[in-house]
């Protein structure tokens, strides 16, 4: 049985609507904010170089000032790029009125913004490890001001 219709649905690009990610975990939000922010091996990182990462836009900055070392090495440098957008996306929820934790519907975690408006932080943080830029807080202040 030939029906057009289907074919047409079935071609339909997927949206990209996301739920909020306590709803998704059924967690209470203060504690998908405190596993989120863990971020381990960027906060190794961090800690050898000397940078507190105290969730504020000034460590965010002092990121962006580290020495990429782990570009020499292609295993780090995915895992660290991870844990860069986590943090970026822990400071905009605790800093920036409105700002929460979503979940796209394949898992990607996202910050929507008090104007809906979400932000890939994981891919800006991958960005980040990769080349530099773009720089966290620009990220973030561009996110602020939205």
């Amino acid at each position: 049985m030939n029906m057009s219709f289907l074919d047409k649905w079935r071609k339909r690009p997927p949206t990209r609507r996301s739920v909020p990610l306590a709803e998704s975990v059924r967690a209470d939000p203060e504690s998908v904010i405190e596993l989120l922010s863990e971020c381990g091996l960027l906060r190794s990182h961090a800690a050898t170089a000397g940078v507190e990462l105290d969730d504020s836009v000034r460590s965010l900055e002092r990121l962006d000032q580290l020495q990429p070392v782990w570009r020499d090495d292609p295993e780090v440098a995915p895992w660290l790029g991870n844990d860069a957008g986590l943090y970026l996306g822990t400071v905009l929820v605790r800093t920036v009125r409105g700002a929460v934790w979503h979940v796209w519907p394949d898992g990607q975690p996202v910050v929507r913004l008090a104007s809906g408006r979400e932000i890939d932080v994981v891919a800006a943080g991958h960005q980040w490890a990769d080349d530099g830029a773009p720089e966290l807080s620009q990220v973030y202040a561009e996110a602020a001001e939205s």
